[in-house]
């Protein structure tokens, strides 16, 4: 991926991970415990607590233990910022990151809608939009379990030869540079709504959630395709409903558990998101409409 040269730079760079939290958290736990010079970037709470106890990782696949990953509330000027936040603190966080002149950014944000507002707060700045996979929880401040037997991480092609990309494949992810930027991030996009919305809506974990109402899956996923489809990323029902029938069904979402808590949620990102593309591009979206708006009231 990489020459000897391009590789020393990468050892030499500061990684920041803005959002320490079940992902974020673990993605520094991962670098910090590869010899990365990383920060984890937080609210000052959370970062009270890393600096009292360091980051905690409960681990089948990588192990377990502590890392004490440097934190701070502040974005250090010059790093390579891994964006990890939920899609709603975006615009908390982006004054910091710009003012921080970042190198690049990697950005693991949920939805389709972010990468524009990114680079529009960040010109000249390499920016990618990415995305993982894992099943992370976080019980603490400071205390991570990572659940799934996989970290699984995509990046556009052309973000190959970032410093962040790079290091996370020496750190224990799967990691792929392949397609498009639009590919990468509809790939998940298509599976996150589709089981986001039906979880929330059916209060189940995925396999009740999916089998609930058949005729309801195949809408939700035939308006989900029809969107990604318009947006100039190909797709079909019956592809969809594959990976949707690899997914444990046990599996529950994140956007169920904060609706169901009264949190701030990802609805506007992911619901919201869908209802807006479908306006723009004339894609009808009644079953995505009915659970958005089930789910908002």
């Amino acid at each position: 991926m990489s020459d000897e040269s391009d590789v020393t730079r990468a050892d030499e760079t500061v990684f920041a991970v803005v959002g320490p939290g079940a992902v974020g958290g673990l993605v520094a736990w991962l670098l910090h415990r590869a010899g990365r010079d990383v920060v984890a970037v937080g609210r000052p709470a959370t970062v009270d607590a890393l600096r009292a106890d360091g980051i905690e990782v409960r681990s089948a696949q990588f192990g377990s233990g502590v890392e004490r990953v440097p934190a701070d509330t502040v974005v250090p000027d010059g790093a390579s910022v891994i964006l990890a936040t939920k899609a709603y603190g975006l615009d908390a966080v982006l004054p910091d990151i710009a003012a921080s002149r970042p190198v690049e950014v990697v950005s693991f944000l949920n939805g389709v809608e972010h990468v524009g507002p990114l680079r529009a707060a960040l010109p000249g700045v390499a920016v990618a939009g990415a995305s993982v996979a894992v099943s992370a929880l976080r019980l603490s401040p400071s205390v991570i379990d990572h659940r799934s037997p996989f970290v699984n991480i995509e990046a556009p092609e052309a973000a190959a030869g970032f410093a962040a990309v790079r290091a996370l494949a020496d750190a224990g992810p799967r990691v792929r540079a392949r397609g498009t930027e639009s590919e990468v991030l509809w790939a998940k996009f298509r599976m996150l709504a589709s089981l986001a919305l039906l979880t929330s809506h059916w209060r189940q974990p995925a396999g009740a959630a999916l089998s609930a109402e058949p005729e309801l899956t195949e809408a939700v996923v035939a308006e989900i395709v029809a969107c990604s489809t318009a947006e100039g990323v190909p797709a079909t029902a019956v592809d969809l409903m594959s990976v949707l029938a690899t997914v444990p069904g046990g599996m529950r979402t994140s956007l169920q558990e904060d609706l169901a808590a009264g949190a701030p949620s990802e609805l506007d990102a992911i619901g919201g998101a869908l209802l807006r593309i479908g306006e723009r591009d004339g894609v009808p979206t009644p079953a995505i409409a009915r659970i958005v708006a089930g789910l908002g009231s």
